[in-house]
């Protein structure tokens, strides 16, 4: 059963997360804490780890990159139009875009290793560094383009490549076009990788919460359709209409079908988004995609033969 030994570990770390918040861990600092070693230091050691060990020359990031901008590009086109639609403010505006196209790329570490072992956390990283920078880029304009601020191009970039996930990536690359992490350096940024699933899942299920999903309800499924089901359906035909090998459509699909990030919640609350909405729309995602995520992976076994 090793759809049931990826995704029972995955889940059960969320609900075991949202236990240990309501429990033994109820002090917010705790989890804040946390949160920032996962985001400063763990998961970019899995990153840069992943993406170091792959061979560049090997793997079809071109067609990846065309497969997942394509279908980033479209869903930022449908987040707003969502928002527009429901005659939402910029403030939920940046809520629904951010629902929209981030995700939640621990979840997908932990079951693309558990299914794929290496190669599917190496190629899950190198979709990681393919959405991150596009993410970082929509996200940041959408913020700095709304309310009373001026327009700053030059902030806005600087403030999506200095993200630390960003930096992992692009250090990643450099990495794996350099030849790979030297004796020593490599197995420590994969144990300190491998600390940042169980810890970060656990992250995520503390911040998530039931009680927000009653707000906007019409308004959220909308958004988690987009997420769930268009972001990952999109992607899944670029995938088929490039000819993409198996795994990397397995990857580039499972990446796109992932929930928004729960760190959604802590931009919109810095930024001046809507955190409420950002709240009930990142529980949501997560409780939908227990179902929706396993679905993905079937179909796409099922579409390329994938062992």
């Amino acid at each position: 059963m090793p759809y049931v030994d990826a995704f029972v570990p995955a889940f059960g770390l969320l609900a075991l997360g949202a236990l240990l918040k309501r429990s033994l861990l109820p002090d917010d600092a705790v989890w804040a804490g946390i949160e920032k070693l996962i985001f400063w230091v763990l998961l970019p050691a899995l990153l840069v780890a992943a993406i170091g060990s792959v061979s560049l020359g090997e793997l079809p990031v071109l067609g990846m990159m065309t497969a997942i901008w394509a279908a980033l590009a479209i869903g930022t086109l449908a987040a707003l139009g969502i928002a527009w639609g429901f005659g939402q403010p910029h403030r939920a505006m940046t809520s629904v875009l951010m629902g929209g196209i981030r995700f939640n790329n621990l979840i997908g570490f932990a079951v693309a290793g558990a299914l794929f072992g290496l190669p599917g956390i190496a190629l899950g990283a190198v979709a990681t560094g393919l959405i991150v920078p596009f993410v970082q880029f929509v996200t940041n304009t959408a913020f700095a383009a709304g309310g009373d601020r001026r327009f700053a191009p030059i902030a806005v970039l600087r403030l999506a490549f200095l993200n630390p996930l960003m930096l992992a990536c692009v250090v990643g690359f450099l990495v794996a076009w350099a030849g790979g992490l030297p004796p020593g350096v490599k197995p420590l940024m994969e144990a300190l990788g491998r600390g940042a699933v169980a810890l970060g899942l656990l992250a995520v299920g503390a911040a998530l919460s039931i009680g927000a999903m009653a707000d906007r309800v019409a308004l959220q499924l909308a958004t988690t359709v987009l997420k769930l089901i268009l972001m990952p359906a999109l992607t899944l035909v670029f995938c088929l209409w490039l000819a993409l090998d198996p795994l990397s459509t397995a990857m580039a699909v499972l990446f796109m079908a992932l929930p928004t990030a729960a760190t959604s919640y802590v931009m919109a609350r810095a930024m001046g988004g809507d955190a409420a909405l950002m709240a009930a729309i990142t529980s949501t995602q997560h409780f939908f995609a227990v179902l929706s995520l396993p679905l993905w992976l079937l179909l796409v076994k099922r579409l390329t033969g994938l062992g």
